[in-house]
């Protein structure tokens, strides 16, 4: 049995953005939606699945254990946190801000839902659709996140400083254990550290400029994030996506409706109509009343302008592009692709694109990391060393003392 613990995704993004509806959309949980600011107050735990097209299922009966399968396409499970809406001055606590930003310490990435429709301001007051900037969103966001960051590496520096410059410790290193319960690695610590030219300049010098600059650069590596234009089914929603696309286009800026997701979501749950979450159609199966008929003819339109609603193209854009994670699908009988007792496929593990064959059998259980010998690509029948990396979508046997 598997053991690897699961990927963890944060939902930020001011009230009233589309936030709660977004994670409703991809856990089906139901959570407090309102148009009123600070609707969500606790952060919505949730479970929700990134989609994997060209899964081995399409081709084989299997039983997963750990994913699941529909109609050919697996989807595997992704933790969601959401978080309360962020204002301006959340870093500096208004709104409860730092309580909320302590909410996000171990996502590894970020979703933001920006209101592009513009229909609601600073505060996640509604305006006029239009009438605000959504990329005042993205700029703010960003920097409440980064200097929420600077916050906590500025606690106590006198201390960094007497370890790096008396103590003679690597600043690395003392950087590390301050920031490890952030899901920080040290690769990140010591790229920020050599782009912002601080490597080697001590701590006792550093002034605010230095601290901003580590702080962007630190959430930049370590909590990347993707742009859910959100309510592009608004007239005003799709010119301000085609506003942010332009604006940033080396980022990922994805446009969504969580609206219409979640109404597919619902009638998928009441046998309304058949639809896989990413899906560029839907097929109604059930017997609709007038109302819900008119909803669904215009979220077919909607699908058949956009490709998706969006949401699901979000999370698989968080998964393999920004974290770059890859597939394993781990077996012990490489015949019949199964485990010991016949399950074909039963497991499915997400790893980041850097692990090895040896990684991977740590991540199933530490025992098999330690009695590993080596492993088998079983589609192409090739032996692997322990420091063989694996690619995405690999059908993996460990071989074990």
């Amino acid at each position: 049995m598997v053991t690897q613990s699961r990927i963890q995704v944060g939902i930020v993004g001011k009230p009233n953005a589309g936030k709660s509806t977004f994670f409703a959309a991809v856990t089906l949980r139901d959570v407090k939606i309102s148009p009123t600011p600070f609707t969500t107050i606790d952060p919505n735990m949730g479970v929700g699945y990134v989609r994997i097209d060209n899964c081995p299922c399409s081709q084989e009966r299997c039983n997963p254990r750990n994913y699941i399968v529909i109609e050919g396409v697996c989807f595997a499970p992704v933790d969601f946190i959401d978080v309360a809406g962020l204002v301006p001055g959340a870093w500096q606590g208004r709104g409860l801000g730092n309580q909320f930003l302590d909410h996000l310490r171990r996502a590894p990435a970020l979703i933001h839902v920006v209101d592009a429709a513009g229909s609601t301001d600073e505060e996640g007051r509604l305006v006029k659709p239009g009438s605000y900037d959504p990329a005042r969103d993205v700029e703010f966001l960003e920097r409440e996140i980064s200097m929420w960051l600077v916050s906590i590496l500025k606690r106590d520096w006198d201390r960094v400083t007497r370890l790096v410059e008396f103590s003679k410790r690597e600043i690395a290193e003392v950087l590390l254990d301050k920031l490890a319960g952030l899901g920080i690695t040290r690769g990140q610590i010591e790229r920020a550290l050599d782009e912002g030219g601080l490597s080697k300049k001590p701590p006792s010098k550093w002034n605010d400029s230095d601290f901003g600059n580590f702080g962007e650069l630190i959430r930049l590596y370590s909590k990347p994030i993707a742009i859910a234009a959100n309510k592009v089914d608004l007239p005003e929603g799709e010119e301000g996506y085609r506003k942010l696309k332009s604006l940033y286009p080396n980022r990922l800026v994805i446009p969504t409706s969580a609206e219409f997701e979640l109404a597919l979501r619902k009638a998928a749950s009441k046998g309304l109509i058949r639809y896989k979450p990413g899906d560029a159609t839907f097929e109604v199966v059930g017997d609709p009343t007038p109302q819900q008929k008119i909803v669904l003819d215009k979220i077919a339109d909607f699908l058949k302008k956009w490709g998706s609603t969006g949401t699901a193209d979000v999370i698989k854009a968080i998964v393999f592009d920004l974290l770059k994670y890859v597939v394993v699908y781990p077996v012990e009988d490489e015949k019949r692709l199964a485990d010991r007792d016949g399950n074909v496929l039963p497991d499915l593990l997400i790893v980041p694109h850097t692990y090895t064959a040896r990684d991977v059998a740590y991540a199933i259980h530490t025992e098999l990391g330690e009695r590993f010998v080596a492993a088998i690509d079983v589609k192409t029948g090739k032996k692997l060393s322990a420091d063989a990396p694996v690619t995405n979508g690999i059908i993996l046997k460990i071989l074990a003392r």
